[in-house]
């Protein structure tokens, strides 16, 4: 399961759905995708939610070293200059749950 975490309005939530679809498309994977609303600064601390979009394959966010991450809050997540994940954070956690089956 791919799920991405986002707050309401967020800019980024779309292209990066579209990013997951063409993703799964490419590997000639099958997953779900599911959006999870944060709207609370609790909810956030709950979900460890490290700003929209988090993008998380079978409960582990793509982005190296991010479980060690504690700035949960509702804000914009970025990537680098990027709104949006980097594709290949996303072929590479999808690749190695396809490979490990974790």
């Amino acid at each position: 399961m791919i799920e991405i975490l986002y707050f309401d309005g967020c800019p980024h939530l779309e292209p990066t759905l579209q990013l997951a679809r063409e993703v799964l498309g490419d590997l000639a994977l099958e997953a779900e995708i599911r959006q999870v609303r944060v709207e609370t600064a609790e909810e956030a601390e709950r979900q460890r939610f490290l700003g929209s979009p988090s993008v998380r394959v079978d409960g582990k966010d793509i982005e190296p070293g991010a479980e060690d991450w504690t700035g949960y809050a509702l804000g914009c997540r970025m990537y680098g200059r990027s709104g949006v994940p980097p594709r290949e954070l996303l072929v590479t956690a999808l690749q190695e749950l396809a490979t490990h089956g974790e």
